[in-house]
């Protein structure tokens, strides 16, 4: 290759868009001193960015739990010459002073020098090509860690990888061709340097389970698939991307030495580390957002990567809340409380009406099963303490990759991205009587029952047409649904503190009813003769004549009925 070094602190790999929305490649000294003046992250997919979202945090979380926004290193700690922890006295943490060192940062409105210091003492670490390449192993300790069978043999290379198939726009394997592949069959494997940088890195949250090599352990454990593919992903975006930095830099209330990967002493050590099988709870918020799911080795043949991978166990998730970016779920059976994760029965079904997993909309004790993100409990305190502006509006957005649900791949097949944006003392209701997201959740429910109604009343025309199954009714409701996406987030957006509830909700309630009728009358203006003819009703429905009329007629009355 021309060149022996790739150093992501000063070459420009970050793909951003800039203040005129113009795309733009960025280091990582650039990208956290410029953040205020680039509008987002804008790499190759939403997901890619979630990953590099969170890899940029972990640098942040990790300065930031040690020095202060003015540099100077936290008295509970000792730092050497690389800023890493040499001694940590827990009794004497101050989580206080890491909110206080937040709110000097987000009011200063740009990051300090303390992360160019860190990125220059541990520069090394972050050289894609070097000796310890970035987010991967040398060929010494890939050798060491995998059977015997699968060293690396550049003449007939076994456990490999290729470049179409760490490319989640494309995801194909040798077996399965991508037909709606964004590239032609002779470029799927051609990146440049800061492409292929920025798939390995999303590689290892979103990796699946088709690889079959293994590191050599002496127990037996499941692959992990990327620690991402087990999240369901909630994170907040900021009007320019050091806002969205700060917004989703959280702190934990408990104390614990924040260690991404690139602070083991070396590679072997982090996988020892893996193949021990920490519970993820144990973890700090960097390890988590850093975590590998494949011990990678690139060999470079005529400046063309070769990708080794041996697959990592899979870490137990239970309880794991120190991860702040996931909605969660309780186990019936256990009561223990996982991450959420996203399947493809949810495609349809946009973000704003699962609202009550984001947020707590009543009263703790009626809502055992919920335990509300890390990330939005954070946002509660950081309002509380008055560190936003009054008028601030958060937008909270999910994107993830979805699986195929099948147990021996796991590979992806799409993406989800939605948000929905609100204001953050609506959010964040200090009122007893009048709390807005339980107010909101109730307006969701009755959605949720019209959308029952509007349901029912499409099956029943379906019955009429003699169709089997329920394929009309599921594919007219998901339509339904569509069509009140918009109106929704906007009635959302529309909340504010300082409104009289009564008015907004009824608002809503003549949107939903108007919405309601508007799509069932489209279904009439389709109506075939034998809809209108119709047919004798059945014992069950009693007697007269059952037609796409009289179905609309109970349907209208379900509506009013609901929609008080």
């Amino acid at each position: 290759m021309d060149k022996k070094s790739f150093n992501l602190v000063t070459e420009p790999w970050i793909q951003v868009l800039d203040k005129n929305g113009n795309p733009k490649e960025v280091s990582l000294l650039d990208v956290f001193e410029d953040a205020a003046s680039y509008q987002r992250l804008a790499g190759d997919m939403a997901s890619q960015d979630l990953v590099i979202l969170r890899l940029l945090v972990a640098i942040l979380t990790t300065v930031y739990s040690r020095v202060d926004a003015n540099g100077e290193v936290y008295e509970w700690l000792t730092l050497d010459e690389k800023m890493h922890v040499k001694e940590a006295d827990e009794e004497d943490y101050e989580y206080d002073d890491l909110v206080n060192t937040w709110q000097l940062l987000y009011k200063n409105g740009q990051f300090s020098k303390s992360v160019a210091q860190y990125l220059k003492e541990n520069s090394s670490k972050f050289d894609f090509l070097g000796d310890d390449p970035f987010y991967q192993v040398n060929k010494e300790v890939y050798d060491q860690e995998v059977p015997a069978n699968k060293k690396v043999n550049i003449k007939s290379p076994k456990g490999t990888v290729d470049i179409k198939q760490i490319n989640r726009t494309i995801s194909e394997s040798n077996n399965s061709p991508s037909i709606f592949s964004p590239k032609t069959r002779q470029t799927k494997n051609e990146v440049n340097m800061a492409q292929l940088v920025r798939w390995i890195i999303t590689y290892q949250g979103f990796a699946g389970v088709t690889d079959k090599t293994k590191v050599n352990s002496k127990k037996k454990f499941s692959v992990s698939a990327g620690w991402l593919y087990g999240l369901n992903p909630v994170f907040a975006q900021g009007e320019n991307l050091f806002q969205t930095l700060m917004l989703n830099l959280v702190f934990s209330e408990e104390y614990r030495v924040e260690k991404p990967f690139w602070e083991f002493e070396n590679a072997v050590e982090y996988i020892e580390f893996l193949k021990d099988e920490p519970f993820a709870r144990d973890l700090s918020i960097s390890t988590l957002y850093t975590l590998w799911s494949r011990m990678l080795h690139i060999e470079w043949i005529d400046d063309e990567p070769i990708i080794f991978t041996a697959g990592l166990p899979k870490l137990d998730s239970t309880e794991a809340f120190v991860e702040p970016m996931t909605t969660w779920r309780r186990n019936k059976k256990t009561g223990e409380v996982y991450p959420a994760t996203k399947h493809l029965a949810d495609l349809t079904k946009a973000m704003w009406r699962n609202f009550g997993q984001y947020v707590r909309t009543t009263d703790s004790d009626e809502l055992e099963d919920m335990h509300e993100p890390e990330i939005i409990k954070w946002l509660r305190n950081v309002q509380d303490n008055e560190y936003l502006p009054t008028d601030t509006s958060l937008t909270l957005r999910t994107t993830t990759l979805i699986s195929d649900g099948n147990a021996t791949s796991q590979s992806p097949v799409v993406e989800v991205n939605d948000q929905f944006r609100i204001k953050a003392d609506v959010l964040f209701d200090k009122n007893d009587k009048d709390y807005w997201p339980e107010d909101i959740e109730n307006m969701i429910d009755l959605t949720q029952q019209v959308g029952k109604d509007f349901w029912i009343f499409t099956n029943n025309i379906s019955k009429l047409r003699g169709l089997d199954g329920t394929d009309f009714a599921d594919n007219s409701t998901a339509k339904f649904y569509e069509s009140l996406n918009l109106p929704f987030l906007t009635w959302l957006a529309s909340l504010r503190n300082d409104q009289e509830r009564t008015a907004k909700t009824v608002e809503w309630k003549n949107i939903l009813k108007k919405v309601a009728i508007i799509k069932a009358e489209e279904v009439l203006k389709n109506a075939s003769p034998r809809d209108i003819i119709g047919q004798e009703s059945s014992k069950e429905e009693g007697s007269g004549i059952n037609n796409i009329f009289t179905i609309f007629n109970w349907y209208k009355l379900n509506v009013f009925r609901h929609i008080k």
